[in-house]
């Protein structure tokens, strides 16, 4: 197999998220809450929803991303996925932050990224209603709207405004709100979004010095950890580990140890240092 050219790759992401984008943020109802967003099904808890569009964005994303590359394998949080045959995996969130979306908050995105041979090498992050798109190659740096972009030089955890996120399980969650209170007082502020795509695209730009969650799926993680990455952020999950669905740790380089030690002490049940 040839490996693919990650530029053309990323132009075809972008397209597609943006197109996607388009189509749930132009077809969902005026005004907020339930009412006028279809419910389809939940799946962790009865608060993790999936609506109509979640399924309609997915849908288009697949099969223009197959329709141009159709040797490729496919894997999205709403339905089966599969390898392929040419090496290169698309990793697809169709919403991310769908109860924002439910809810009418603007913070919701589309997030696309390929993998080559289980490797990131490229992903596009679309936020429909605020039109930004942050992109990022393997190698090739990360940027927003075309302009290069970089984490803030934070080296003290306690000027540092950390966002997380809690997941849809109650006791999760409670365990997860627990911990967020004990870090609080040892942080300048705590930020939660709602959308973990876009609390990682805030590290990249410098809109927040640092992240922490648990729970993240590969859909979560795949495009916005690679342009988090590339914009020099170290992420990781505990002790060296890689970022996964145990821990995950986004930060700049000089604070990312002090934060990791705060959350890996208070969030009792993480893996160890063997």
């Amino acid at each position: 197999m040839i490996a693919p050219e990650p530029r053309d790759l990323l132009d075809l992401a972008v397209t597609v998220a943006r197109e996607a984008g388009a189509l749930v943020a132009t077809r969902r109802p005026p005004g907020a809450g339930e009412p006028g967003i279809a419910v389809l099904s939940t799946k962790t808890s009865p608060t993790d929803v999936v609506t109509a569009m979640d399924h309609a964005s997915e849908a288009l994303i697949r099969s223009r991303l197959l329709a141009k590359r159709p040797d490729d394998g496919f894997l999205g949080e709403e339905s089966t996925g599969f390898a392929g045959a040419s090496g290169v995996q698309w990793v697809v969130d169709p919403i991310d932050g769908t109860v924002n979306y439910l809810y009418g908050i603007p913070a919701y995105a589309v997030s696309i990224a390929a993998r080559w041979r289980g490797e990131v090498v490229a992903g596009a992050v679309h936020n429909p209603v605020s039109g930004e798109t942050w992109t990022a190659s393997l190698g090739g740096g990360a940027r927003l709207d075309g302009e290069p972009i970089r984490v803030n030089d934070r080296a003290e955890l306690r000027s540092a405004l950390v966002a997380t996120g809690f997941g849809y399980d109650a006791g999760d969650r409670a365990v997860q709100g627990a911990l967020a209170g004990r870090l609080a007082p040892r942080v300048r502020d705590l930020r939660r979004i709602g959308a973990a795509t876009l609390d990682l695209c805030a590290v990249a730009t410098g809109r927040v010095d640092a992240y922490y969650e648990q729970g993240l799926q590969p859909w979560d993680l795949a495009a916005a950890g690679l342009v988090a990455t590339e914009a020099g952020a170290r992420v990781e999950g505990a002790w060296g580990a890689p970022a996964d669905e145990t821990l995950v740790i986004a930060a700049p380089p000089l604070l990312f140890g002090l934060l990791h030690d705060e959350v890996a002490e208070l969030a009792g049940g993480l893996p160890t240092r063997s």
